[in-house]
């Protein structure tokens, strides 16, 4: 079974917004970096946003800054992503991942993660 598991998407119009959640399964959540990702058709699996083990740490993408919030919820081994002010542009399949236990300088590459949920779609459109 997967690990994670993303759920909360849908079809919401422009300056909408949703919250998607992040759960996971067969491991404990509290000591793990975990990172949101997108991709839309044709295009390249983009980094979204990332959340430290405690949550005192995060980063987002240029694209989301100050419309995205990322948080967590140890206790019920969840991470969310909070997404308002949405755009067309943000139409995606949305995924949440773990990151690999070891240094990198950025947090954004899908490549560092190692557990991966099978996704969720977010279609912004009038």
């Amino acid at each position: 079974q997967a690990h994670l598991v993303e759920s909360g998407g849908g079809l919401v119009q422009p300056g909408g917004s949703l919250r998607l959640s992040c759960t996971a399964s067969a491991f404990t959540l509290d000591y793990y970096s975990i990172g949101w990702f997108r991709q839309a058709p044709g295009k390249e699996r983009e980094g979204v946003s990332y959340i430290s083990s405690t949550g005192g740490s995060t980063n987002y993408a240029d694209s989301v800054q100050g419309r995205f919030t990322i948080s967590r919820d140890n206790d019920k081994n969840t991470v969310y992503l909070r997404m308002n002010s949405l755009k067309p542009e943000d139409t995606a399949v949305y995924y949440c991942a773990r990151r690999r236990n070891y240094a990198s300088p950025y947090w954004g590459y899908w490549g560092d993660y190692d557990s991966w949920g099978q996704g969720t779609q977010v279609t912004v459109s009038s």
